[in-house]
């Protein structure tokens, strides 16, 4: 949506710089993306809560999201994986078949071009000396964890390795803590993070970083207060500039406008919002569980040529399981052929050592809630 709009104000703006020279038009008219679009009701009538689509764009982002065949499902009878193998710390409770077709699986996930070697050292199987190794099991946990505990946000269809790899061993989108650029002294100090555009914050010039703050930390995502006098939301003007550089990036992880969540008549007011923005609640929250649980405390596992610039561990973000996309992979279930992934909904599995139980999960925090709305 935001890609179409923009490369229409460059085409009306070619059109009337059309004085200085055919050729500049033709140009820019080159790399525009044209009608017909299609167009997505997601509100009541007359809201104008509507998503706009161009069928190109869509059919592109169709041929991306393939999923790979899934291998027939195993049987769960027989050894156990724990029993047959050495030093398997997680999914041990799988059958040997079971376990056999989730590795084989992996590897076409997340490593087709280097294979088992990417992980396991092939000549000893139960080694732990590749770092890869570590990570893996500990993001097999994670994928547990998600699909068992954050239902909330993935409902029945799930996730895999592959939701995120797409076939490459480190997924195409992650992101580092963002220390910016060097700053001079005086009152130059004081930008706050804007005027320096990234493809985070779709080169709005918006705070740069708005994803430490609100996916790995937890403060509040609020906008200036819409009363005259102080009240219970005391946000300022930098406040709501940092939560709309994150609402930009959330639009352009799904590929979006505003009125998927928002009735842009009252942008906070959760009775007119759609259903999707419940989704979304609970979607921040599970970013910054996976972040905090999962990601970095492997900060100690990473090899520096793997952390960012400051040491930190790669973390994840929304781009990074939707990839444009409103729905990752279109909706296709990947818990429904791979239910193994669905880990036990009473624990988060927070800790490192899998051999340890993990802490109950607490209460989930409840979402405001929202009528229902058509779709």
């Amino acid at each position: 949506m935001s890609d179409y709009i923009t490369k229409g104000f460059i085409y009306a703006a070619a059109l009337i710089g059309a004085t200085a020279g055919t050729a500049f038009v033709v140009s820019i008219a080159t790399e525009m993306t044209l009608p017909p679009v299609s167009g997505v009701q997601r509100g009541f009538r007359g809201t104008g809560m509507d998503q706009i689509y161009t069928p190109a764009a869509l059919a592109a982002l169709q041929a991306q999201a393939k999923v790979p065949r899934s291998l027939p499902p195993a049987s769960p009878a027989g050894v156990k994986a724990s029993v047959a193998y050495k030093n398997v710390r997680v999914l041990g409770d799988l059958s040997v078949g079971q376990f056999t077709r989730l590795m084989v699986s992996a590897v076409q996930w997340v490593s087709p071009k280097q294979g088992c070697a990417y992980c396991h050292n092939v000549k000893n199987m139960a080694d732990d000396s590749n770092y890869t190794k570590v990570v893996a099991r500990r993001m097999f946990q994670m994928v547990q964890n998600i699909n068992g505990n954050w239902q909330s946000h993935v409902q029945n269809v799930g996730v895999t390795c592959y939701t995120c790899h797409a076939g490459n061993p480190v997924p195409k989108y992650i992101w580092f803590n963002n220390p910016g650029p060097a700053s001079a002294g005086g009152l130059t100090q004081s930008e706050q993070g804007m005027g320096h555009p990234t493809e985070i914050d779709g080169s709005s010039g918006l705070p740069y970083d708005p994803l430490t703050p609100f996916l790995e930390q937890a403060n509040p995502i609020r906008v200036q207060s819409t009363t005259a006098l102080p009240t219970d939301n005391m946000s300022s003007i930098k406040q709501t500039e940092w939560t709309y550089s994150l609402m930009i990036m959330m639009s352009n992880s799904l590929g979006v406008n505003c009125t998927y969540c928002h009735n842009t008549e009252s942008v906070g007011n959760w009775a007119t919002s759609s259903p999707a923005r419940v989704n979304a609640w609970y979607g921040i929250r599970m970013v910054r569980d996976l972040n905090n649980h999962y990601l970095d405390p492997l900060n100690g596992v990473f090899p520096p040529y793997r952390k960012g610039v400051e040491g930190d561990s790669p973390k994840v973000y929304c781009m990074t399981c939707h990839q444009g996309i409103y729905k990752p992979l279109f909706g296709v279930s990947m818990l429904s052929a791979f239910p193994e992934l669905k880990g036990p909904p009473k624990t988060t599995a927070m800790l490192m050592d899998p051999y340890t139980p993990a802490a109950p999960a607490a209460a989930p925090e409840a979402a405001p809630a929202v009528p229902a709305q058509p779709h």
